[in-house]
């Protein structure tokens, strides 16, 4: 369905570096650092998002947290316990999978109320027509740049693995 934005479900392994197999010596001194930057081991992932959990407090409906990145590009943890504020990004396309939890995505239509907060980023008090759907671990999403969407919470919490990508030219 392509009503706002693309949307898979099912069992999906997102790949975060393709890594080459390194030589004895060659890569040593720089593959742990390197690593840091562009690679995450589903345990990395769990600490993260354990870490990031006994950090929020009580009241806290949102924590975002690099995980790896590639210059300006990065990947997050995106743990939301209460629903966000409605939001367009206009230069940004949003692609994320759903690692924990439910919610509902509503994409597409007009956002209501626009104001810029920042660039980057238009908040809304609601999305109108827009494309609702449910989300579950191994969803993903693709919100092409400059659509309006929200994700509400229908259990404790709705963990996602996000990457904000430039629009294409």
């Amino acid at each position: 369905m392509k009503m706002g934005g693309a949307f898979l479900s099912g069992s999906i392994l997102l790949p975060l570096a393709l890594l080459a197999p390194a030589s004895a010596s060659a890569q040593a001194a720089g593959a742990d650092a390197q690593r840091a930057k562009d690679f995450a081991s589903s345990a990395d992932v769990k600490a993260q998002i354990a870490a990031m959990l006994a950090d929020m407090k009580p009241d806290q409906g949102f924590m975002w947290r690099p995980l790896v990145r590639d210059g300006t590009t990065i990947a997050a943890i995106e743990i939301w316990k209460k629903p966000g504020r409605p939001a367009v990004h206009p230069t940004e396309m949003e692609y994320a999978t759903v690692l924990q939890g439910n919610g509902t995505l509503v994409s597409g239509g007009a956002l209501v109320d626009a104001t810029t907060k920042r660039p980057g980023l238009v908040e809304g008090s609601r999305v109108e027509g827009g494309a609702s759907r449910l989300l579950g671990p191994g969803d993903v999403i693709l919100i092409p740049a400059g659509v309006p969407h929200w994700f509400g919470i229908t259990g404790e919490t709705l963990i996602l693995l996000g990457i904000k990508i430039p629009a294409a030219k």
